[in-house]
């Protein structure tokens, strides 16, 4: 795996996942129960509650999953302290194709990482992301679009997130 495949965390970032996959394995007993309940109202075919409480135990389990996936492969680490370089949990300021008017703002990280923030992410993995890594103020770098076009863009600003 690439650093940029791998999922960077910070520990509060750790901290607050883990403690969600915490709560939702403690949960599965509840769940169970009310499955087991609404299974004692009757006829399955028409039990609407049924049907929500297994709906809702299949979401909890993919959600489980997908967190124990991520926080057994994501590393944990400090998000970055340095300013001028894109890194995964820098929030940069780029302009497109040579327009320094056509500016935008983001955090490069995962989903998970930026928690619930407003700001838009773009994923390391990302063609953008990954185009950006360790990109210094002024460079400018291509990247390819679905469409198959050539984007260029400048990194104007990076400066580590401070969620």
């Amino acid at each position: 795996m690439t650093d940029t495949q791998v999922t960077w965390l910070t520990q509060e970032s750790h901290d607050r996942l883990k403690s969600e996959l915490d709560s939702l394995i403690a949960n599965r007993p509840v769940i169970a129960a009310e499955i087991n309940e609404r299974r004692e109202e009757g006829d399955l075919k028409e039990n609407g509650g049924y049907h929500a409480a297994r709906e809702e135990q299949g979401q909890q389990e993919a959600r489980i999953r997908q967190l124990q996936e991520l926080l057994n492969n994501a590393k944990v680490g400090e998000a970055p302290t340095q300013s001028g370089v894109a890194l995964p949990g820098s929030v940069v300021t780029v302009y497109y194709d040579g327009d320094e008017k056509d500016t935008e703002t983001f955090l490069i990280a995962t989903r998970e990482e930026s928690g619930q923030g407003g700001m838009e992410t773009y994923s390391p993995s990302s063609p953008l992301g990954a185009a950006l890594i360790d990109a210094k103020v002024g460079e400018t770098r291509e990247y390819s679009v679905p469409s198959g076009a050539t984007i260029k863009v400048t990194l104007v600003s990076a400066e580590p997130y401070h969620g």
